[in-house]
């Protein structure tokens, strides 16, 4: 009988989290095409953080924190307004999905690119900047 109680209690719960509207929208909303910008270079950030803060002795000393804080710099947008927009567009799961398909695909054609240039021009390019 308790096994049937939480049952019916849980099918109940997810029938009405499916019925919720969306989040309500932020006053200060990041247009479509920004947030997918961004969230593109959170994932940059992300992965050059993961991959580069143990080896590059300038890199030791920040968190991944200071890398995201360096995104919403780069487009001069408070770390709040990231925050309630990416909860705003998180809300409506066929947009979200939508948005992070071309997060991705923007990822993936800069991964081609990066694949398709040369191992010795990576590396004069790298030198260079040292």
């Amino acid at each position: 009988m308790k096994n049937i109680f939480i049952i019916i209690l849980f099918i109940l719960v997810a029938f009405v989290s499916c019925e919720e509207p969306p989040a309500e929208k932020p006053k200060h909303l990041i247009k479509e095409n920004q947030m997918i910008d961004m969230m593109v270079d959170v994932h940059l950030a992300q992965a050059t953080y993961n991959n580069r803060h143990r080896q590059d002795s300038l890199l030791t000393q920040t968190t991944a924190t200071d890398f995201y804080y360096s995104v919403l710099d780069k487009y001069n947008v408070p770390d709040s307004v990231f925050e309630k927009s990416f909860i705003y567009y998180a809300s409506n799961p066929k947009k979200f999905e939508k948005m992070y398909r071309e997060v991705t695909n923007k990822l993936n054609e800069m991964q081609q690119e990066f694949s398709d240039t040369p191992k010795e021009q990576i590396q004069l390019n790298e030198k260079a900047k040292r």
